[in-house]
C-alpha cells in the first residue's frame, strides 16, 4: 500500500475522542478566564490605579507613567496565580503574521536565588530586533533596534499550552527613529483621525454629549480542514498553503448539499475545543456552520471595537492553527487552496459608533436622527468612489487574484450596495430632498404552523464588495489569511477624509439648517452615486456598465497596488497623520516584494513536484503497459499517456524559462508583471498536463492524494 493509502485506511477508522467534563468548560463559566479584564483588573489592583486605568482605557485620558509600576505588579500576581513563568509583548509586524519574544518573570539575586520581577518599563516597553522583519528600506539589516508598546485598549490575555503559561501582552511595533513597522499602529491613527472628522459632524446635529468615536468590527472567517495525514503529503499544500495541481473530482459542490449541512462530528469536535479555547480568551465566537464548498467551513464573532477584534482575529487564525493537529486536521486559510469550488474570505462586517452606544450607520426613527444617519452613509458612499483605488489595493495579494470576480466573492470593482429601501431615499436625495421611503413589509409563509416573519427593509446582496446590510457595512472582500488592520486602516483614512470635507461644508451652515444639509448631501449623491449598483456583480452585464461610469477594475494584485503610490494616496494617508509618505512607500515596497516571493516560491514548488513526483510516476505508469502487452486500446492509452508526458517535460521547461526572465526583469514592480504575464500562464499550463495525467495514471501510482480524498475524506 501507498503512503496515500495507507492513510485513508486509517483515516476510515477514526473515532472522535470526547472531552473530558465538558460539561463543567460552559461558555458563561469560563469566558474570559484567561484575560485581564475589568472584573480582574478591580480585583488585582488598588481602586485608585484601577479608576485611572479604566480612564486610559475608555480612551478619557493618556496613560500616567506613574501608576505603570503598580498595574504591572497587579497583571504580574494575577498571571503567576494561573502559572505564568514569562511574559511576551506580542505584535504584528509587517509579516502579516503575529511575532512574540518570551522573557522569564525570574531574575537572579544573591545567594544563587532568583525573584519574580516585572516592573512598569516591562509592561510598557520591550526591544524585539527589528532587522530582520520586513520594513521597506526604513530599517537596513545592520540596524537591529526597534520597540513594542504596548497597547492598553487591546485586553492582556495568557496563551495557556500543556507544558506552561505565558502572559501576553498586545503592542505596536515601531522603529527606532519613531516610524511604525507594523500593522497596529496606523489603524490606531486611522480611527483617531476619523473619530476627530466624525465628532464635528456630531456637533453640528447638536450631539455635545459624545466624547468618542470608534469603528466596530465583526469579521466572519472562512477556512478549510482536510485530514493532516493526507495534506503532509501534499508538498504544494505545504508549501504554499493550495494545491498547485489536481484534477476536478468526480463530485464537487454542485450539489450545494455541504452548505449549513449536518457538521461532521470529527469537525465539530474541533469546533467545540475551538469555541471554549476562544471564549477563555474572551473573544466572542458565536456562530460556526459548514460553509459552501466541501470541507469548507465558517466561524463568526460578535461585534467588537477594532482595535480589539483585529487583534482577536489574528489569534482566531493562531488558535485554529494551533488546534487543528490535535484533531488530525490541517487547517488551510488560503483564499483558493482548491481549483474549482470556492475559496474563502473574511467578510469584515464595519459601523461607527460612539462612546455612548450610539451606531452611526443605524437609521433612526425621526427625521433628526435620520438625516445624521444620511450624512454619515452618504460621506461613506463618497469615500469608497473617491478612494475606490486604494481600497481595492487595501486586499490585494496573491492569494486573492486566484477568488475575486468568481462565483463565490465579489469582483475587484469598488461597488456599494444599499437595497432597494435605502437605493430609493438616495435616489431622490439626487433630485433634492427625499419625502418618503420603501417600507418593509410582511413575509407570509402560507403555513399556518409558522409564524409571520418581519421582513427587512432590503434583501442582500453576496456579489457586492461592500454592502449595507442594515446597521452596518460588510465589507466582502477582504481575503481569508488577510490581517485585518490593513483593510481597516484604509477604510478608516478614506471615510475620514470623507467626513472632513462633509464637515467643513456643515460649518458653513448654521446648525439645525437641513435644507442646506439636503443641498450638500444632494450635491455629493450627484458626484458619487456611480459607485451604487444593487444587482449582479458576478455578471459580463456589470463589468461592462463599470467601464461606462468609469470605475477601476484592478482585476489582479499588480494592477492594483499603483494606486497606493499616486500623490493622492500620499496626500489623504499624511494629511490625517495615518501614514507619513516615508511610512507608505515602505508598505508599498513590501507589497510588491512579498507578491514576487509568493509568486516565486509557487513556481518552484509547482517545478519540484512535476519533476520528481508527477514525472516519475508517469514514466512507471508507461513502463507497466509497455510490459503488459499492446492491445488496440491499451497501445491508444500508452500513446496519450507518452504524448502528455512529452508535454509535462516541454511545460517544465517553458515555466523555468519564463521564472528566469522574470528574475531579469529590472524592477521588482517589473518582476512582479512577469509573473503576471508569462509565469503564472505557464504555471497553469503545466498544471492542465500534470491534471490530465492524473485522470490516467494508475491510482497506485499517482503520488500525492487527490481532490477527492482532500474534500471528502474525514
Amino acid at each position: 500500500m501507498t503512503a496515500r493509502h495507507k492513510a485513508i485506511e486509517t483515516i476510515s477508522n477514526h473515532r472522535v475522542a470526547a472531552t473530558q467534563n465538558y460539561l463543567e468548560h460552559a461558555g458563561e463559566d469560563i469566558y474570559g478566564q484567561y484575560v485581564f479584564h475589568e472584573g480582574v483588573q478591580r480585583d488585582y489592583l488598588p481602586k485608585p490605579i484601577f479608576r485611572r486605568l479604566r480612564r486610559v482605557i475608555d480612551g478619557l485620558e493618556p496613560f500616567a507613567p506613574e501608576i505603570a509600576d503598580a498595574v504591572a505588579h497587579g497583571i504580574k500576581e494575577w498571571a503567576m496565580a494561573h502559572g505564568a513563568t514569562h511574559y511576551t509583548h506580542w505584535f504584528v509586524p509587517m509579516t502579516g503574521s503575529t511575532a512574540e519574544k518570551h522573557d522569564s518573570f525570574l531574575s537572579p539575586i544573591s545567594d544563587g536565588a532568583t525573584v519574580a520581577e516585572f516592573s512598569g518599563k516591562n509592561l510598557m516597553q520591550g526591544e524585539p530586533d527589528a532587522s530582520s522583519f520586513p520594513s521597506g528600506g526604513i530599517r537596513a539589516t545592520f540596524e537591529a533596534r526597534g520597540y513594542t508598546a504596548w497597547d492598553v485598549t487591546s485586553p492582556i490575555f495568557l496563551q495557556v499550552e500543556p507544558n506552561g503559561v505565558t502572559l501576553t501582552i498586545p503592542t505596536a511595533y515601531v522603529s527606532f527613529t519613531g516610524e511604525a513597522l507594523d500593522h497596529k499602529i496606523p489603524m490606531l491613527r486611522s480611527q483617531e483621525a476619523l473619530g476627530k472628522q466624525a465628532l464635528r459632524i456630531l456637533r453640528w446635529f447638536g450631539n455635545t454629549a459624545a466624547t468618542r468615536v470608534f469603528t466596530n468590527i465583526g469579521p466572519e472567517q472562512e477556512y478549510f480542514l482536510v485530514d493532516r495525514r493526507l495534506a503532509e503529503q501534499r508538498p504544494d499544500l505545504l508549501l504554499t498553503g493550495r494545491t498547485l495541481f489536481g484534477a476536478q473530482p468526480p463530485k464537487g459542490q454542485e450539489l450545494e448539499d455541504q452548505y449549513f449541512g449536518p457538521i461532521r462530528e470529527r469537525i465539530l469536535a474541533f469546533m467545540m475545543d475551538l469555541d471554549r479555547e476562544l471564549w477563555r480568551l474572551g473573544i466572542p465566537s458565536k456562530t460556526r456552520h459548514n460553509e459552501v464548498a466541501p470541507g469548507q467551513f465558517e466561524m463568526a464573532p460578535v461585534y467588537e471595537p477594532t482595535s480589539v477584534g483585529s487583534d482577536h482575529n489574528m489569534v482566531v487564525m493562531q488558535t485554529m492553527r494551533r488546534l487543528a493537529p490535535q484533531h488530525g486536521l490541517a487547517f488551510l486559510i488560503h483564499e483558493k487552496p482548491f481549483a474549482g469550488i470556492n475559496g474563502s474570505g473574511k467578510h469584515n462586517n464595519w459601523s461607527m459608533s460612539t462612546d455612548l452606544g450610539e451606531n452611526l450607520l443605524d437609521p433612526g426613527t425621526d427625521p433628526h436622527a435620520n438625516a445624521q444617519f444620511l450624512a454619515f452613509l452618504i460621506a461613506v458612499i463618497r469615500a469608497v468612489d473617491v478612494h475606490a483605488g486604494i481600497l481595492r489595493a487595501s486586499i490585494a495579494d496573491a492569494g486573492q487574484d486566484h477568488r475575486l470576480g468568481a462565483n463565490e466573492a465579489p469582483p475587484a470593482i469598488m461597488s456599494i450596495f444599499l437595497g432597494s429601501q435605502l437605493e430609493d431615499v438616495i435616489a431622490q436625495i439626487e433630485q433634492g430632498a427625499a419625502s418618503g421611503s420603501k417600507k418593509g413589509g410582511h413575509v407570509a409563509l402560507g403555513v399556518t404552523s409558522l409564524p409571520v416573519l418581519a421582513r427587512d427593509a432590503t434583501d442582500r446582496n453576496r456579489t457586492s464588495p461592500f454592502a449595507f446590510t442594515g446597521n452596518k457595512f460588510e465589507f466582502r472582500a477582504v481575503g481569508s489569511s488577510a490581517p485585518i488592520y490593513w483593510p481597516q486602516t484604509v477604510l478608516n483614512t478614506a471615510v475620514a477624509d470623507s467626513l472632513s470635507r462633509l464637515a467643513d461644508d456643515l460649518e458653513t451652515l448654521k446648525p439645525g439648517d437641513f435644507d442646506g444639509l439636503t443641498a450638500i448631501l444632494s450635491g455629493v449623491v450627484k458626484q458619487h452615486s456611480r459607485v451604487l449598483f444593487e444587482g449582479n456583480g458576478y455578471s459580463s452585464e456589470w463589468h461592462q456598465e463599470a467601464a461606462r461610469r468609469g470605475l477601476p477594475n484592478n482585476r489582479t494584485t499588480v494592477d492594483a497596488l499603483p494606486a497606493l503610490a499616486t500623490d493622492e494616496a500620499k496626500a489623504v494617508f499624511s494629511k490625517f497623520g495615518v501614514l507619513s509618505e516615508r511610512e507608505l512607500d515602505a508598505r508599498v515596497d513590501i507589497f510588491w516584494e512579498r507578491y514576487v516571493k509568493v509568486q516565486n516560491i509557487e513556481a518552484n514548488t509547482a517545478l519540484d513536484i512535476a519533476k520528481t513526483m508527477i514525472l516519475p510516476a508517469t514514466a512507471v505508469y508507461l513502463g507497466q503497459l509497455a510490459s503488459a502487452g499492446y492491445s488496440r486500446g491499451v497501445k491508444s492509452v500508452a500513446d496519450k499517456v507518452a504524448s502528455l508526458a512529452d508535454d509535462l517535460v516541454d511545460a517544465i521547461h517553458t515555466l523555468e524559462h519564463a521564472q528566469h526572465a522574470a528574475h531579469n526583469a529590472g524592477s521588482v514592480q517589473a518582476e512582479a508583471r512577469q509573473f503576471v504575464d508569462v509565469v503564472i500562464p505557464a504555471q497553469n499550463a503545466l498544471r492542465v498536463v500534470a491534471d490530465e495525467l492524473e485522470t490516467l495514471v494508475s491510482d497506485e501510482l499517482w503520488p500525492m492524494p487527490k481532490y477527492r480524498e482532500l474534500l471528502f475524506q474525514y
